[in-house]
Protein backbone atom coordinates (compact mmCIF):
# COMPACT_ATOMS: atom_id res chain seq x y z
CA UNK A 1 0.00 0.00 0.00
CA UNK A 2 2.79 2.44 0.85
CA UNK A 3 4.57 1.59 -2.38
CA UNK A 4 1.38 2.41 -4.30
CA UNK A 5 0.86 5.72 -2.43
CA UNK A 6 4.47 6.82 -2.84
CA UNK A 7 4.72 5.88 -6.52
CA UNK A 8 1.39 7.55 -7.28
CA UNK A 9 2.44 10.73 -5.48
CA UNK A 10 5.49 10.88 -7.76
CA UNK A 11 3.34 11.42 -10.85
CA UNK A 12 -0.23 12.30 -9.87
CA UNK A 13 0.38 16.00 -9.22
CA UNK A 14 1.88 16.51 -12.65
CA UNK A 15 -0.91 14.44 -14.22
CA UNK A 16 -3.56 16.64 -12.56
CA UNK A 17 -1.91 19.75 -14.00
CA UNK A 18 -1.41 18.24 -17.46
CA UNK A 19 -5.05 17.17 -17.70
CA UNK A 20 -6.34 20.59 -16.63
CA UNK A 21 -3.94 22.95 -18.43
CA UNK A 22 -6.76 24.90 -20.19
CA UNK A 23 -8.50 25.58 -16.85
CA UNK A 24 -5.25 26.58 -15.15
CA UNK A 25 -4.45 28.84 -18.09
CA UNK A 26 -7.67 30.73 -17.50
CA UNK A 27 -7.23 30.99 -13.72
CA UNK A 28 -3.64 32.18 -14.06
CA UNK A 29 -4.52 34.57 -16.89
CA UNK A 30 -1.65 33.47 -19.15
CA UNK A 31 -1.21 32.45 -22.78
CA UNK A 32 -0.98 28.87 -24.05
CA UNK A 33 2.78 29.26 -24.63
CA UNK A 34 3.22 30.28 -20.98
CA UNK A 35 1.12 27.56 -19.36
CA UNK A 36 3.07 24.91 -21.34
CA UNK A 37 6.04 25.61 -19.06
CA UNK A 38 4.31 23.73 -16.21
CA UNK A 39 4.66 20.15 -17.54
CA UNK A 40 8.01 21.10 -19.10
CA UNK A 41 9.37 22.20 -15.69
CA UNK A 42 8.40 18.84 -14.18
CA UNK A 43 10.28 16.85 -16.84
CA UNK A 44 13.31 19.17 -16.65
CA UNK A 45 13.71 18.65 -12.90
CA UNK A 46 12.79 14.96 -12.97
CA UNK A 47 15.36 13.95 -15.59
CA UNK A 48 18.13 16.09 -14.08
CA UNK A 49 17.70 14.79 -10.54
CA UNK A 50 17.85 11.18 -11.72
CA UNK A 51 21.47 11.89 -12.63
CA UNK A 52 22.37 12.41 -8.95
CA UNK A 53 19.75 10.21 -7.30
CA UNK A 54 21.62 6.89 -7.35
CA UNK A 55 24.86 8.33 -5.97
CA UNK A 56 23.01 10.37 -3.34
CA UNK A 57 21.26 7.19 -2.22
CA UNK A 58 24.59 5.33 -2.07
CA UNK A 59 26.23 8.04 0.07
CA UNK A 60 23.37 9.42 2.18
CA UNK A 61 20.49 6.97 1.75
CA UNK A 62 17.34 7.27 -0.34
CA UNK A 63 15.19 8.08 2.69
CA UNK A 64 17.07 11.32 3.40
CA UNK A 65 16.78 12.33 -0.26
CA UNK A 66 13.05 11.62 -0.28
CA UNK A 67 12.36 13.44 3.00
CA UNK A 68 14.33 16.51 1.90
CA UNK A 69 12.64 16.87 -1.45
CA UNK A 70 9.19 15.92 -0.16
CA UNK A 71 9.52 18.74 2.35
CA UNK A 72 10.63 21.07 -0.47
CA UNK A 73 7.64 19.92 -2.53
CA UNK A 74 5.26 20.52 0.42
CA UNK A 75 6.65 23.99 1.12
CA UNK A 76 6.48 25.03 -2.55
CA UNK A 77 2.87 23.80 -2.80
CA UNK A 78 1.83 25.64 0.37
CA UNK A 79 3.51 28.81 -0.87
CA UNK A 80 1.68 28.56 -4.19
CA UNK A 81 -1.65 28.49 -2.36
CA UNK A 82 -0.87 31.97 -1.03
CA UNK A 83 1.22 33.39 -3.88
CA UNK A 84 -0.80 32.70 -7.00
CA UNK A 85 1.14 33.27 -10.20
CA UNK A 86 2.88 31.55 -13.09
CA UNK A 87 6.31 31.74 -11.43
CA UNK A 88 5.12 30.00 -8.25
CA UNK A 89 3.26 27.37 -10.32
CA UNK A 90 6.46 26.60 -12.23
CA UNK A 91 8.37 26.37 -8.93
CA UNK A 92 5.85 23.81 -7.63
CA UNK A 93 6.20 21.73 -10.78
CA UNK A 94 10.01 21.81 -10.57
CA UNK A 95 9.89 20.79 -6.89
CA UNK A 96 7.50 17.99 -7.79
CA UNK A 97 9.83 16.83 -10.55
CA UNK A 98 12.77 16.64 -8.14
CA UNK A 99 10.81 14.76 -5.47
CA UNK A 100 9.11 12.61 -8.10
CA UNK A 101 12.50 11.28 -9.22
CA UNK A 102 13.00 9.81 -5.75
CA UNK A 103 9.39 8.81 -5.15
CA UNK A 104 9.17 6.60 -8.24
CA UNK A 105 12.26 4.64 -7.17
CA UNK A 106 11.18 4.60 -3.53
CA UNK A 107 7.75 3.25 -4.47
CA UNK A 108 9.42 0.44 -6.41
CA UNK A 109 11.57 -0.46 -3.38
CA UNK A 110 8.56 -0.57 -1.07
CA UNK A 111 6.69 -2.86 -3.47
CA UNK A 112 9.70 -5.17 -3.73
CA UNK A 113 9.85 -5.55 0.05
CA UNK A 114 6.36 -7.08 -0.08
CA UNK A 115 7.46 -9.92 -2.38
CA UNK A 116 9.51 -12.99 -1.59
CA UNK A 117 12.71 -13.50 -3.58
CA UNK A 118 11.21 -15.97 -6.04
CA UNK A 119 8.52 -13.42 -6.99
CA UNK A 120 10.67 -10.30 -7.08
CA UNK A 121 10.42 -10.08 -10.86
CA UNK A 122 6.64 -9.72 -10.54
CA UNK A 123 7.24 -7.05 -7.93
CA UNK A 124 9.40 -5.11 -10.39
CA UNK A 125 6.59 -5.10 -12.95
CA UNK A 126 3.97 -3.99 -10.42
CA UNK A 127 6.21 -1.36 -8.83
CA UNK A 128 7.14 0.18 -12.18
CA UNK A 129 3.52 0.03 -13.35
CA UNK A 130 2.00 1.86 -10.36
CA UNK A 131 3.31 5.22 -11.58
CA UNK A 132 1.53 4.70 -14.92
CA UNK A 133 -1.87 4.86 -13.23
CA UNK A 134 -1.49 8.56 -12.42
CA UNK A 135 -2.79 9.93 -15.73
CA UNK A 136 -6.04 7.87 -16.03
CA UNK A 137 -6.78 8.50 -12.35
CA UNK A 138 -6.24 12.24 -12.81
CA UNK A 139 -8.71 12.31 -15.69
CA UNK A 140 -11.33 10.54 -13.58
CA UNK A 141 -11.67 12.87 -10.59
CA UNK A 142 -9.88 16.13 -11.46
CA UNK A 143 -13.16 17.81 -12.46
CA UNK A 144 -14.50 17.32 -8.93
CA UNK A 145 -11.33 18.86 -7.49
CA UNK A 146 -11.82 21.94 -9.65
CA UNK A 147 -15.37 22.27 -8.32
CA UNK A 148 -14.10 22.42 -4.73
CA UNK A 149 -12.08 25.62 -5.05
CA UNK A 150 -11.09 25.98 -8.73
CA UNK A 151 -7.30 25.65 -9.15
CA UNK A 152 -6.80 25.49 -5.37
CA UNK A 153 -8.65 22.18 -5.31
CA UNK A 154 -5.93 20.60 -7.45
CA UNK A 155 -3.11 21.96 -5.33
CA UNK A 156 -4.77 21.09 -2.02
CA UNK A 157 -5.13 17.50 -3.17
CA UNK A 158 -1.52 17.52 -4.38
CA UNK A 159 -0.41 18.86 -1.00
CA UNK A 160 -2.41 16.15 0.76
CA UNK A 161 -0.79 13.41 -1.32
CA UNK A 162 2.69 14.77 -0.55
CA UNK A 163 1.96 14.89 3.19
CA UNK A 164 0.45 11.39 3.09
CA UNK A 165 3.52 10.02 1.30
CA UNK A 166 5.82 11.75 3.80
CA UNK A 167 3.87 10.26 6.69
CA UNK A 168 4.02 6.78 5.15
CA UNK A 169 7.79 7.01 4.64
CA UNK A 170 8.30 8.11 8.25
CA UNK A 171 5.89 5.48 9.58
CA UNK A 172 7.44 2.50 7.83
CA UNK A 173 11.07 3.14 6.82
CA UNK A 174 12.88 0.78 4.50
CA UNK A 175 15.76 -1.30 5.88
CA UNK A 176 18.94 0.82 5.89
CA UNK A 177 21.41 0.14 3.11
CA UNK A 178 25.19 0.18 3.00
CA UNK A 179 26.61 3.66 2.53
CA UNK A 180 29.77 4.45 0.63
CA UNK A 181 31.46 7.65 -0.46
CA UNK A 182 30.13 7.99 -3.99
CA UNK A 183 30.34 11.62 -5.16
CA UNK A 184 33.34 13.03 -6.97
CA UNK A 185 34.06 16.64 -7.95
CA UNK A 186 33.62 15.95 -11.67
CA UNK A 187 30.09 14.65 -10.99
CA UNK A 188 28.98 18.20 -10.29
CA UNK A 189 30.71 19.52 -13.42
CA UNK A 190 28.77 16.96 -15.44
CA UNK A 191 25.54 17.91 -13.70
CA UNK A 192 26.18 21.64 -14.29
CA UNK A 193 26.32 20.95 -18.04
CA UNK A 194 23.81 18.14 -18.35
CA UNK A 195 20.92 19.66 -16.32
CA UNK A 196 20.60 22.94 -18.28
CA UNK A 197 21.13 21.05 -21.53
CA UNK A 198 18.23 18.73 -20.79
CA UNK A 199 16.13 21.68 -19.55
CA UNK A 200 16.63 23.54 -22.84
CA UNK A 201 15.78 20.40 -24.83
CA UNK A 202 12.58 19.92 -22.81
CA UNK A 203 11.64 23.55 -23.45
CA UNK A 204 12.03 23.06 -27.20
CA UNK A 205 9.93 19.88 -27.23
CA UNK A 206 7.21 21.29 -24.95
CA UNK A 207 6.77 24.66 -26.68
CA UNK A 208 7.82 23.97 -30.25
CA UNK A 209 4.37 22.92 -31.40
CA UNK A 210 2.75 25.96 -29.72
CA UNK A 211 5.01 28.78 -30.94
CA UNK A 212 5.74 26.62 -34.01
CA UNK A 213 9.09 25.13 -34.82
CA UNK A 214 10.24 27.47 -37.60
CA UNK A 215 8.61 30.67 -36.38
CA UNK A 216 10.35 31.34 -33.03
CA UNK A 217 14.13 31.99 -33.33
CA UNK A 218 14.69 31.28 -29.63
CA UNK A 219 13.83 27.61 -30.22
CA UNK A 220 16.85 27.27 -32.49
CA UNK A 221 19.14 28.94 -29.99
CA UNK A 222 17.86 26.72 -27.18
CA UNK A 223 18.32 23.58 -29.27
CA UNK A 224 21.85 24.60 -30.29
CA UNK A 225 22.80 25.39 -26.67
CA UNK A 226 21.26 22.09 -25.55
CA UNK A 227 23.39 20.13 -28.01
CA UNK A 228 26.56 21.94 -26.90
CA UNK A 229 25.88 21.46 -23.18
CA UNK A 230 24.88 17.79 -23.39
CA UNK A 231 27.83 17.03 -25.67
CA UNK A 232 30.16 18.75 -23.20
CA UNK A 233 28.79 16.65 -20.34
CA UNK A 234 29.19 13.45 -22.34
CA UNK A 235 32.75 14.38 -23.33
CA UNK A 236 33.69 14.81 -19.68
CA UNK A 237 32.15 11.44 -18.81
CA UNK A 238 33.72 9.69 -21.79
CA UNK A 239 37.25 10.44 -20.56
CA UNK A 240 36.75 9.74 -16.85
CA UNK A 241 38.17 6.71 -15.09
CA UNK A 242 35.02 6.31 -12.97
CA UNK A 243 32.29 8.01 -14.99
CA UNK A 244 28.89 9.02 -13.71
CA UNK A 245 27.58 8.07 -17.15
CA UNK A 246 29.28 5.18 -18.90
CA UNK A 247 29.10 6.47 -22.46
CA UNK A 248 30.85 3.42 -23.90
CA UNK A 249 28.28 1.09 -22.33
CA UNK A 250 25.34 3.30 -23.31
CA UNK A 251 26.53 3.38 -26.92
CA UNK A 252 26.54 -0.41 -27.27
CA UNK A 253 24.07 -1.87 -29.74
CA UNK A 254 21.89 -3.49 -27.06
CA UNK A 255 21.49 -0.26 -25.04
CA UNK A 256 20.80 1.82 -28.14
CA UNK A 257 18.14 -0.68 -29.22
CA UNK A 258 16.57 -0.58 -25.75
CA UNK A 259 16.49 3.24 -25.74
CA UNK A 260 15.02 3.30 -29.25
CA UNK A 261 12.37 0.73 -28.25
CA UNK A 262 11.27 2.75 -25.20
CA UNK A 263 11.24 5.97 -27.25
CA UNK A 264 9.15 4.45 -30.05
CA UNK A 265 6.69 2.83 -27.66
CA UNK A 266 6.26 6.11 -25.79
CA UNK A 267 5.48 7.81 -29.11
CA UNK A 268 2.88 5.14 -29.81
CA UNK A 269 1.41 5.71 -26.33
CA UNK A 270 0.78 9.35 -27.23
CA UNK A 271 -2.29 8.09 -29.11
CA UNK A 272 -4.21 8.59 -25.86
CA UNK A 273 -3.56 12.35 -25.94
CA UNK A 274 -4.60 12.36 -29.60
CA UNK A 275 -7.91 10.79 -28.60
CA UNK A 276 -8.46 13.63 -26.13
CA UNK A 277 -7.71 16.14 -28.90
CA UNK A 278 -10.21 14.48 -31.24
CA UNK A 279 -13.03 14.48 -28.68
CA UNK A 280 -12.29 18.04 -27.63
CA UNK A 281 -12.45 19.15 -31.25
CA UNK A 282 -15.98 17.69 -31.27
CA UNK A 283 -16.90 19.93 -28.32
CA UNK A 284 -16.70 17.38 -25.51
CA UNK A 285 -15.34 18.12 -22.06
CA UNK A 286 -13.65 15.85 -19.53
CA UNK A 287 -16.98 15.25 -17.75
CA UNK A 288 -18.40 13.61 -20.88
CA UNK A 289 -15.44 11.21 -21.15
CA UNK A 290 -15.65 9.58 -17.72
CA UNK A 291 -16.68 6.19 -19.13
CA UNK A 292 -13.72 6.32 -21.49
CA UNK A 293 -11.29 7.02 -18.64
CA UNK A 294 -12.77 4.16 -16.62
CA UNK A 295 -12.03 1.84 -19.55
CA UNK A 296 -8.51 3.30 -19.79
CA UNK A 297 -7.88 2.79 -16.08
CA UNK A 298 -9.21 -0.78 -16.29
CA UNK A 299 -6.91 -1.46 -19.25
CA UNK A 300 -3.90 -0.03 -17.40
CA UNK A 301 -4.55 -2.15 -14.30
CA UNK A 302 -5.19 -5.25 -16.41
CA UNK A 303 -1.94 -4.64 -18.31
CA UNK A 304 0.08 -4.44 -15.09
CA UNK A 305 -1.50 -7.58 -13.65
CA UNK A 306 -1.14 -9.57 -16.89
CA UNK A 307 2.48 -8.50 -17.28
CA UNK A 308 3.30 -9.46 -13.68
CA UNK A 309 1.54 -12.81 -14.11
CA UNK A 310 3.33 -13.78 -17.32
CA UNK A 311 6.77 -12.20 -16.89
CA UNK A 312 9.73 -14.52 -17.38
CA UNK A 313 13.11 -13.83 -19.01
CA UNK A 314 12.16 -15.98 -22.00
CA UNK A 315 8.92 -14.05 -22.62
CA UNK A 316 10.31 -10.52 -22.60
CA UNK A 317 10.60 -10.10 -26.37
CA UNK A 318 7.22 -11.74 -27.17
CA UNK A 319 5.62 -9.55 -24.48
CA UNK A 320 6.92 -6.38 -26.14
CA UNK A 321 5.67 -7.47 -29.55
CA UNK A 322 2.28 -8.44 -28.11
CA UNK A 323 1.92 -5.03 -26.40
CA UNK A 324 2.81 -3.19 -29.60
CA UNK A 325 0.35 -5.30 -31.60
CA UNK A 326 -2.47 -4.37 -29.23
CA UNK A 327 -1.59 -0.68 -29.45
CA UNK A 328 -1.44 -0.87 -33.25
CA UNK A 329 -4.90 -2.46 -33.36
CA UNK A 330 -6.27 0.26 -31.08
CA UNK A 331 -4.75 3.03 -33.21
CA UNK A 332 -6.11 1.58 -36.46
CA UNK A 333 -9.57 1.24 -34.88
CA UNK A 334 -9.54 4.96 -33.98
CA UNK A 335 -8.37 6.02 -37.45
CA UNK A 336 -11.91 5.64 -38.85
CA UNK A 337 -13.50 8.34 -36.65
CA UNK A 338 -16.24 10.65 -37.92
CA UNK A 339 -18.02 13.70 -36.51
CA UNK A 340 -20.57 11.32 -34.99
CA UNK A 341 -18.04 9.42 -32.88
CA UNK A 342 -18.54 9.53 -29.11
CA UNK A 343 -16.45 8.18 -26.20
CA UNK A 344 -18.60 5.03 -26.08
CA UNK A 345 -17.38 4.06 -29.57
CA UNK A 346 -13.73 4.26 -28.43
CA UNK A 347 -13.89 2.12 -25.29
CA UNK A 348 -12.37 -1.00 -26.85
CA UNK A 349 -9.57 0.80 -28.68
CA UNK A 350 -8.56 2.82 -25.61
CA UNK A 351 -8.68 -0.29 -23.42
CA UNK A 352 -6.27 -2.01 -25.83
CA UNK A 353 -3.95 1.00 -25.90
CA UNK A 354 -3.92 1.33 -22.11
CA UNK A 355 -3.39 -2.43 -21.67
CA UNK A 356 -0.48 -2.46 -24.11
CA UNK A 357 1.00 0.70 -22.60
CA UNK A 358 1.41 -0.82 -19.13
CA UNK A 359 2.03 -4.39 -20.35
CA UNK A 360 5.24 -3.37 -22.15
CA UNK A 361 6.83 -1.33 -19.35
CA UNK A 362 7.83 -4.12 -16.96
CA UNK A 363 9.43 -6.38 -19.62
CA UNK A 364 11.30 -3.37 -21.06
CA UNK A 365 12.70 -2.43 -17.65
CA UNK A 366 13.69 -6.01 -16.87
CA UNK A 367 15.34 -6.54 -20.26
CA UNK A 368 17.69 -3.63 -19.59
CA UNK A 369 18.28 -4.52 -15.96
CA UNK A 370 19.81 -7.82 -16.99
CA UNK A 371 22.74 -5.91 -18.48
CA UNK A 372 23.09 -3.89 -15.26
CA UNK A 373 23.43 -7.06 -13.21
CA UNK A 374 26.47 -8.05 -15.24
CA UNK A 375 28.02 -4.62 -14.49
CA UNK A 376 26.40 -3.02 -11.39
CA UNK A 377 28.45 0.18 -11.78
CA UNK A 378 26.30 0.98 -14.81
CA UNK A 379 23.16 1.33 -12.68
CA UNK A 380 23.23 5.14 -12.87
CA UNK A 381 23.68 5.06 -16.64
CA UNK A 382 20.79 2.65 -17.11
CA UNK A 383 18.52 4.59 -14.74
CA UNK A 384 19.19 7.85 -16.55
CA UNK A 385 18.81 6.31 -20.00
CA UNK A 386 15.48 4.71 -19.08
CA UNK A 387 14.19 7.93 -17.47
CA UNK A 388 15.24 10.11 -20.41
CA UNK A 389 13.68 7.73 -22.93
CA UNK A 390 10.45 7.65 -20.90
CA UNK A 391 10.10 11.36 -20.18
CA UNK A 392 11.50 12.81 -23.38
CA UNK A 393 9.64 10.13 -25.33
CA UNK A 394 6.41 11.42 -23.82
CA UNK A 395 7.26 15.04 -24.71
CA UNK A 396 8.44 14.06 -28.18
CA UNK A 397 5.35 11.95 -28.81
CA UNK A 398 3.03 14.77 -27.79
CA UNK A 399 4.98 17.28 -29.90
CA UNK A 400 4.93 15.03 -32.97
CA UNK A 401 1.26 14.13 -32.61
CA UNK A 402 0.11 17.72 -32.31
CA UNK A 403 2.46 18.97 -35.03
CA UNK A 404 1.31 16.34 -37.51
CA UNK A 405 -2.30 17.16 -36.64
CA UNK A 406 -1.78 20.87 -37.33
CA UNK A 407 -0.09 20.21 -40.68
CA UNK A 408 -2.70 17.71 -41.81
CA UNK A 409 -5.56 19.97 -40.66
CA UNK A 410 -4.26 22.76 -42.91
CA UNK A 411 -4.04 20.30 -45.79
CA UNK A 412 -7.57 18.96 -45.33
CA UNK A 413 -8.96 22.47 -44.81
CA UNK A 414 -7.51 23.57 -48.14
CA UNK A 415 -8.99 20.52 -49.84
CA UNK A 416 -12.45 21.04 -48.33
CA UNK A 417 -12.65 24.81 -48.76
CA UNK A 418 -11.50 24.54 -52.36
CA UNK A 419 -14.86 22.98 -53.26
CA UNK A 420 -17.02 25.38 -51.23
CA UNK A 421 -18.35 27.81 -53.82
CA UNK A 422 -21.70 29.57 -54.11
CA UNK A 423 -21.97 28.16 -57.64
CA UNK A 424 -22.56 24.76 -56.05
CA UNK A 425 -26.31 24.35 -55.37
CA UNK A 426 -25.67 22.21 -52.28
CA UNK A 427 -23.37 24.83 -50.75
CA UNK A 428 -25.88 27.61 -51.47
CA UNK A 429 -28.71 25.56 -49.96
CA UNK A 430 -26.63 24.83 -46.84
CA UNK A 431 -25.89 28.53 -46.32
CA UNK A 432 -29.53 29.51 -46.90
CA UNK A 433 -30.71 26.84 -44.46
CA UNK A 434 -28.30 28.08 -41.75
CA UNK A 435 -29.37 31.66 -42.37
CA UNK A 436 -33.07 30.76 -42.25
CA UNK A 437 -32.59 29.11 -38.87
CA UNK A 438 -31.58 32.53 -37.49
CA UNK A 439 -34.63 34.28 -38.89
CA UNK A 440 -36.30 34.62 -35.50
CA UNK A 441 -33.23 36.14 -33.86
CA UNK A 442 -31.53 38.21 -36.59
CA UNK A 443 -33.56 40.61 -38.71
CA UNK A 444 -30.88 41.78 -41.15
CA UNK A 445 -30.70 39.39 -44.18
CA UNK A 446 -27.06 40.29 -44.84
CA UNK A 447 -26.06 39.37 -41.27
CA UNK A 448 -28.04 36.13 -41.49
CA UNK A 449 -26.24 35.24 -44.73
CA UNK A 450 -22.85 36.02 -43.15
CA UNK A 451 -23.73 33.82 -40.18
CA UNK A 452 -24.69 31.04 -42.59
CA UNK A 453 -21.29 31.29 -44.29
CA UNK A 454 -19.54 31.28 -40.89
CA UNK A 455 -21.52 28.20 -39.84
CA UNK A 456 -20.45 26.35 -42.98
CA UNK A 457 -16.82 27.39 -42.40
CA UNK A 458 -16.96 26.08 -38.83
CA UNK A 459 -18.33 22.74 -40.07
CA UNK A 460 -15.53 22.51 -42.65
CA UNK A 461 -12.91 23.24 -39.96
CA UNK A 462 -14.39 20.57 -37.70
CA UNK A 463 -14.31 17.95 -40.46
CA UNK A 464 -10.73 18.93 -41.37
CA UNK A 465 -9.70 18.44 -37.74
CA UNK A 466 -11.33 15.01 -37.63
CA UNK A 467 -9.59 13.94 -40.83
CA UNK A 468 -6.29 15.22 -39.43
CA UNK A 469 -6.71 13.24 -36.20
CA UNK A 470 -7.50 10.15 -38.28
CA UNK A 471 -4.21 10.67 -40.10
CA UNK A 472 -2.45 10.89 -36.73
CA UNK A 473 -4.02 7.64 -35.54
CA UNK A 474 -3.04 5.95 -38.78
CA UNK A 475 0.55 7.21 -38.49
CA UNK A 476 0.77 5.94 -34.89
CA UNK A 477 -0.47 2.54 -36.01
CA UNK A 478 2.15 2.47 -38.77
CA UNK A 479 4.89 3.36 -36.26
CA UNK A 480 3.74 0.51 -34.01
CA UNK A 481 3.76 -1.98 -36.89
CA UNK A 482 7.19 -0.76 -38.04
CA UNK A 483 8.54 -1.20 -34.50
CA UNK A 484 7.17 -4.76 -34.42
CA UNK A 485 8.83 -5.49 -37.77
CA UNK A 486 12.12 -4.10 -36.49
CA UNK A 487 11.97 -6.25 -33.34
CA UNK A 488 11.10 -9.38 -35.32
CA UNK A 489 13.91 -8.71 -37.79
CA UNK A 490 16.39 -8.29 -34.95
CA UNK A 491 15.14 -11.46 -33.27
CA UNK A 492 15.50 -13.37 -36.54
CA UNK A 493 19.00 -12.00 -36.99
CA UNK A 494 19.96 -13.14 -33.48
CA UNK A 495 18.70 -16.63 -34.18
CA UNK A 496 20.66 -16.79 -37.42
CA UNK A 497 23.85 -15.72 -35.65
CA UNK A 498 23.17 -17.61 -32.39
CA UNK A 499 26.32 -19.67 -32.72
CA UNK A 500 28.45 -16.49 -32.60
CA UNK A 501 26.70 -14.78 -29.69
CA UNK A 502 27.29 -15.62 -26.04
CA UNK A 503 24.20 -16.66 -24.08
CA UNK A 504 22.49 -13.79 -22.27
CA UNK A 505 22.53 -13.56 -18.49
CA UNK A 506 19.42 -14.47 -16.55
CA UNK A 507 17.65 -11.32 -15.29
CA UNK A 508 15.49 -13.36 -12.87
CA UNK A 509 18.46 -14.73 -11.00
CA UNK A 510 20.29 -11.43 -11.00
CA UNK A 511 17.37 -9.45 -9.72
CA UNK A 512 16.90 -11.85 -6.85
CA UNK A 513 20.61 -12.00 -6.04
CA UNK A 514 21.94 -8.48 -6.52
CA UNK A 515 19.52 -5.57 -6.65
CA UNK A 516 16.51 -6.66 -4.69
CA UNK A 517 17.69 -8.19 -1.44
CA UNK A 518 15.98 -7.46 1.84
CA UNK A 519 18.78 -5.25 3.14
CA UNK A 520 18.06 -2.65 0.44
CA UNK A 521 21.79 -2.00 0.07
CA UNK A 522 21.93 -2.37 -3.72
Amino acid sequence: MIGFIVALTGGLGNALVTVNLPYLQGSLGVYAAEIAWLPAAYVMANVSMNLLLVKFRQQYGLRLFTELFLLLYVMATVAHLFVHGLASAIAVRAAHGMSGAALTVLGLYYVLQAFSKEHRLKGVVIGVGFAQLALPLARLFSSELLEISEWRGLYLFELGMALLALGCVLLLPLPPGDRVRAFEKLDFATFALFAPGIALLCAVLALGRIVWWLEAPWLGWCLAASIVLITGALMIEHHRATPLLNTRWLSTASMLRLAASVLLIRIVQSEASATVGLLQSLGMSNDQMQTLWLATLAGSVAGIMASAWTITPARIQPSLIFALALMAIGAFMDSRATSLVRPEQMLVSQFLLAFGGTFFLGPTFVSGFGAVIAAPRNLISFSLMFTIAQNLGGLLGSALVNSVQVVREKYHSSQLVEHLTMLDPQVAARIQGSAAALGGAVGDPAVRSAQGVASLGAAATREANILAWNDVFLAIGVVAVATIAWMLAHQLWNRCTASQVAPASNPQAGLSHVALNNSGSS
